[in-house]
């Protein structure tokens, strides 16, 4: 992997899904080393059509994703007591950052009630959290360089 800062590499990839009465609707984005940040959006409702973009982010936001990764503390959570994907849907997040590689799968998360309610719900609310921010960070990205609204 390419080193953008001239420390650790970071790859992160989040998928939040689910098939439903309008097919497979999914939100993924995916930061790799190189900067490139990849996003789609796939809902075919009201005949929504699949929206992609990648745009190259600068080695200190690729730097700010690092910090955000880390002072969030997901590389020592372990999703075995999570909730497992059902047909409601289902979200993975993959992180590697230097030589630590890790890879959540589980149910989509409502609100902040399923978190509590689940069997391990200081690791979820840790993961909860950084999906939020993440998806922030992104959201942000794709609308100030594309005008469009990604949700």
């Amino acid at each position: 992997m390419a080193t953008v800062t001239g420390e650790e590499d970071i790859y992160v990839r989040y998928y939040v899904g689910h098939v439903g009465k309008f097919g497979h609707e999914f939100l993924e984005f995916e930061f790799r080393p190189d900067g490139k940040l990849r996003y789609a959006n796939s809902s075919n409702y009201k005949n929504d059509t699949l929206i992609r973009k990648e745009v190259y982010v600068s080695p200190s936001l690729i730097a700010e994703l690092k910090r955000i990764v880390s002072e969030s503390e997901v590389m020592k959570e372990d999703d075995k007591l999570w909730p497992v994907p059902d047909r409601v849907g289902q979200q993975e997040l993959e992180i590697v950052m230097g030589d630590e590689h890790i890879s959540f799968t589980t149910a989509k998360i409502g609100s902040l009630v399923d978190v509590q309610d689940s069997k391990d719900p200081e690791g979820l609310r840790v993961f909860y959290y950084l999906i939020q921010d993440l998806k922030c960070l992104v959201f942000s990205l794709i609308s100030l360089h594309f005008k469009i609204k990604p949700i």
